[in-house]
């Protein structure tokens, strides 16, 4: 541990020295552990040429987003559209992939015009959306 040096009087003095050989030892397992860690980190993100089929379950997803002004006015990927495009172009989507619809609201748009905007993109084959919000501090 510490050794403590003997005054003149034969009382105890201060603490000379530390021992830091539990600290190393600690220092060097954590070091060890973190060098294997990191080596199987690389071997799993080595790059793999997958093999080719003559089908498969590609499944094309994308994202798209509808707008709701405080006016009520809506927007389709920051394209003014009406209701009726809005639900051709969201049917239009759907068929050829899987669509995710993120909706958009104002804070002061009406309840009734977002939940139109659902049903237009349920009517549509929507059945993926999420509700865009911002977190209060």
């Amino acid at each position: 541990m510490a050794s403590v040096q003997m005054g003149s009087r034969g009382g105890r003095g201060g603490i000379v020295g530390i021992n830091v050989t539990p600290f190393v030892d600690i220092t060097l397992v954590l070091l060890i552990i973190m060098m294997v860690s990191s080596t199987y980190i690389v071997s799993q993100s080595l790059k793999v040429e997958l093999p080719k089929t003559a089908t498969s379950d590609e499944s094309v997803s994308r994202t798209y987003v509808v707008s709701v002004a405080a006016e009520g006015k809506l927007s389709f990927n920051d394209e003014p559209v009406t209701v009726q495009a809005l639900q051709e172009r969201l049917r239009a989507a759907s068929k050829s992939e899987d669509v995710n619809l993120v909706i958009a609201a104002d804070r002061k748009a009406y309840h009734e015009q977002v939940v139109e905007v659902i049903d237009t993109a349920k009517l549509a084959g929507v059945t993926k959306f999420a509700i865009n919000v911002q977190r209060s501090k």
